[in-house]
């Protein structure tokens, strides 16, 4: 595995456990679309090998600083960049040219070279992507939780009208030859569409007034439940991993002490190993079952009738709740909710809590087996010491 391969493992790794699910836009997906962005600059800029492997470690970890926030998160990229170079043993100077690549990211930098110009056109490349309109939603949504910034769908198209006329300008050929018109497109979409927006306004002007603020309320709702569901998603995720780590290990020392231990406990010379052993393999056996019991899924009935779906009572988001229904019975229902937003809401908030409860018997049964697990592992090596103490070996 070259350098580039281990900081692609190592900054996939660190984003998956570190950033927050907040950072919706400036996440993994955008780290990979910067790379691929800059090896194909790189490429037909005929770019050396060793300034292309600079460019892309920069690439990888240019953006690893959110996971310390937003705050000169350029800067806390170039640390986490540069330990991750000195324990690949890398050279100073080596260090040096990629934490400034990375600080070239930085909006108001002026590049001052070929190699800073490929990393700051590779870094906006969604400015020249034809989905442009919809992956600065993302930015706007991560924005309006990271940062507190909220914008009227007009103020939005405005502000993306400024940056990319005004403030935003590509730098290498290649940029200016196959990124520049897609972009002058984009500029023209969003033109077209604060001009429709201004029409909504002459046209009603005391709805538009209420509808911004509406659809705030109704966006950051959506948000509240989006990052509220992963975040239990991911709290589940690490309570069946930490469950999954104590089955391996109790199942290794299981299979150790069947296959070498106990076929010696006949022998006379080993007659004081029987009841440490014992100890071992049963409080083994115990955290096993409580690891179990932990990750074990309960599933309900599984059907709903009618009334439950007239009175509200029946949470349609849950399979455990319809599983066994026909589908037509299931699609009519799920209708019904849609036309409801109260009840769309309820059913969503009956989610979140019921999975709260999952996963705090996960949890509390999780914190059980780890319990009996060091209880068992400290018990057993002192009926060791003291089984050889009194056997005198």
């Amino acid at each position: 595995m070259n350098l580039i391969q281990h900081a692609e493992q190592y900054v996939s790794t660190l984003l998956k456990e570190k950033l927050p699910s907040t950072f919706v836009y400036h996440n993994f997906n955008h780290t990979v679309g910067v790379v691929q962005a800059v090896i194909k600059i790189a490429k037909y800029q005929q770019v050396s090998d060793e300034d292309t492997e600079k460019l892309l470690i920069a690439a990888w970890f240019h953006d690893t600083g959110y996971i310390h926030g937003t705050e000169k998160h350029e800067a806390s990229s170039v640390q986490i960049a540069a330990l991750f170079l000195k324990n690949q043993k890398c050279d100073e100077t080596f260090i040096l040219a990629v934490s400034n690549l990375i600080m070239a990211t930085v909006f108001t930098h002026q590049p001052q070279n070929e190699l800073e110009q490929i990393i700051r056109d590779a870094d906006y490349f969604h400015f020249a992507n034809d989905n442009y309109l919809t992956l600065c939603e993302f930015l706007r949504e991560e924005w309006q939780t990271t940062c507190k910034k909220s914008f009227s769908d007009l103020e939005w198209s405005k502000e993306n009208l400024l940056m990319l006329s005004q403030k935003h300008q590509f730098y290498t050929p290649f940029a200016l030859t196959f990124w520049q018109p897609v972009k002058e497109k984009n500029i023209t979409r969003i033109e077209k569409r604060i001009k429709k927006l201004m029409n909504n306004v002459d046209q009603d002007s005391a709805e538009t007034v209420k509808k911004p603020k509406e659809e705030k309320s109704e966006r950051g709702i959506d948000t509240m439940f989006r990052v509220t569901l992963n975040n239990h998603t991911r709290l589940s995720e690490i309570a069946d991993s930490k469950a999954n780590i104590l089955l391996s290990v109790n199942a290794i020392i299981i299979s150790i002490s069947l296959s070498t231990l106990i076929p010696k406990l006949d022998s006379p010379g080993n007659v004081h190993l029987i009841i440490p052993t014992f100890v071992l393999v049963m409080f083994s056996v115990v955290t096993i079952v409580f690891a179990i019991l932990s990750t074990r899924p309960k599933v309900t009935s599984g059907t709903f009738t009618q009334k439950d779906v007239e009175e509200r009572k029946v949470n349609l988001l849950f399979f455990g709740n319809f599983y066994k229904m026909p589908y037509k019975a299931y699609e009519d229902a799920v209708n019904v909710m849609m036309k409801d937003r109260d009840y769309l809401y309820n059913s969503m908030i009956k989610d979140l809590y019921y999975l709260g409860l999952v996963l705090e018997r996960k949890y509390r049964l999780l914190r059980i087996t780890y319990n009996i697990f060091m209880v068992g592992i400290i018990v057993s090596v002192l009926t060791f010491v003291i089984a050889f103490k009194n056997s005198g070996v």
